[in-house]
């Protein structure tokens, strides 16, 4: 019925049929014969080389990772002691707390848009912690250079989504270094190779929760 449908006679298509059966046959017989040919060494060295291209084209396709960028690590006392642009009574202030811990705070991270990680060295006090020195360094030609400083204590530096933090506490007559009267925070970030000022805010803070007698509880 197909023959008929397609408009061809029976003879013809049992001919195709046959022509196909043998054909097919053929086909099987060759690839048998290279089957043969390959278990002998030549077919596989042949198709070796082949595999080895596309493997190696598909490898030097993919990226290659990265290694992850880890600062190193600076002596920061050094580094201090060593600056012209710190002051003698921070320097002075920079010595050993208990054996040989120095009270220096060091943060590392993106502030200039160097080639290496920026340096922010905070220099405290031993006896209250309180910031005397706030320093940040730039690595270039292979040293390190100050392209900031704030030395009216108390102060405090650090970094904040690229940006420079200074904050500032402020005292009134009277205040006692653990209870300022408020903190002046400011934000600098890096413009033709220097800090410049961003935004600054002011926090005034309330010394009176501190000074409410506690009650005497009932007995």
């Amino acid at each position: 019925m197909r023959g008929l449908t397609d408009g061809r006679t029976p003879g013809v298509t049992r001919k195709s049929v046959q022509a196909t059966s043998t054909a097919v046959a053929v086909f099987v017989a060759l690839g048998v014969s290279l089957s043969g040919c390959g278990a002998g060494g030549t077919g596989a060295r042949d198709e070796g080389p082949a595999h080895a291209d596309a493997v190696g084209g598909a490898a030097s396709s993919s990226p290659v990772a990265s290694p992850s960028k880890v600062p190193d690590r600076v002596d920061a006392v050094r580094l201090v002691k060593a600056d012209p642009k710190v002051s003698a009574e921070v320097k002075r202030e920079l010595k050993p707390c208990v054996a040989d811990e120095y009270p220096v705070d060091v943060s590392y991270g993106e502030l200039t848009g160097g080639t290496a990680e920026d340096v922010v060295v905070n220099v405290l006090t031993c006896s209250d912690g309180v910031g005397v020195g706030s320093y940040v360094y730039r690595e270039k030609g292979g040293a390190y250079q100050n392209v900031f400083k704030a030395e009216e204590p108390p102060v405090y530096a650090e970094i904040d989504r690229g940006d420079l933090v200074v904050s500032k506490q402020v005292y009134e007559k009277g205040d006692p270094v653990s209870s300022p009267s408020g903190t002046n925070v400011i934000t600098y970030r890096w413009s033709s190779d220097r800090f410049t000022e961003a935004y600054r805010t002011h926090n005034d803070y309330s010394n009176a929760a501190g000074n409410v007698p506690t009650p005497v509880p009932e007995s």
